[in-house]
């Protein structure tokens, strides 16, 4: 197979733990990246992606964060749009409405209003702090700075992510992307772009998504792996996107990804 660029999801994916990659991820990454451009896609922001980069040692590659709403090629922005502030407001309405927490996300810049476990979690995994302050401080202090989301994270229960899911759906699926990241995990980033959308940005004049292998295991992961040459699921993958990959590999935890590349990348 004759790949020339390699795209990968980090979380449930790439990483073997819940916040880093194995040896064995690092030496097969090393064997191909002179043939291969390695470029690391997620919801995550810059810095908990970058310390993954330099792990692998492809710092010279660009990252995509936020689906796709950042593209970032070392301190250079290739690519950024981010939501519509009236909307970031009107969605912090309703989480008020349901008491849900919400994570604001711009660039580097990353706001709670407090702790939680879900919050120490994202710490922990992501090996990044984020600012504790009320989230309409961060608003008020955004529109004074003409700047808005990448992307939003709500903290929610079951009930009220089940709750307030639909009403998203309903209120606003045609200005946002919304992604179900698990039960109590909700992710909004603009309607026009996806991982896929960033990754075709990235695509040189002799490239072509022919050319690209990519892994995933989510449902943002579905297009990419859609669209690409080869698409590939790890093992512990959700069951849509198992259905639409063309091959699946061992789970995140046994090495999915660096098992695939030595059986299939020379």
């Amino acid at each position: 197979m004759n790949y020339k660029i390699l795209c990968s999801d980090i979380d449930g994916t790439l990483l073997s733990t819940k916040s880093d990659v194995s040896d064995f991820t690092i030496s097969e990454i090393a064997r191909i990246k002179k043939m291969i451009r390695v470029i690391l896609v997620s919801a995550r922001m810059p810095q908990s992606m970058i310390y993954l980069q330099e792990r692998l040692c492809i710092e010279n590659q660009p990252i995509i964060c936020y689906n796709g709403a950042l593209v970032l090629d070392r301190t250079r922005e290739v690519f950024s749009e981010v939501i519509n502030f009236n909307i970031v407001e009107k969605v912090y309405q309703f989480a008020e409405k349901y008491e849900i927490k919400l994570g604001l996300y711009h660039n580097r810049e990353w706001y709670v209003e407090e702790t939680s476990e879900r919050v120490q979690k994202e710490i922990n995994y992501t090996r990044t702090e984020p600012v504790f302050r009320p989230t309409s401080t961060t608003l008020t202090d955004w529109k004074e700075r003409n700047i808005s989301a990448h992307k939003i994270m709500l903290m929610c229960t079951k009930n009220s992510a089940d709750t307030i899911f639909t009403t998203l759906i309903s209120q606003f699926s045609k200005q946002m992307r919304i992604y179900r990241s698990n039960d109590t995990l909700i992710e909004l980033a603009p309607k026009s772009v996806s991982k896929l959308s960033a990754i075709q940005l990235l695509l040189a004049k002799n490239e072509s998504l022919v050319d690209v292998i990519s892994f995933g295991d989510n449902y943002n992961d579905i297009e990419m792996l859609q669209a690409s040459g080869l698409g590939v699921a790890v093992g512990n993958a959700r069951t849509e996107v198992k259905t639409i990959a063309n091959h699946i590999t061992l789970k995140n935890t046994e090495d999915g990804v660096a098992h695939f590349i030595k059986q299939h990348l020379i």
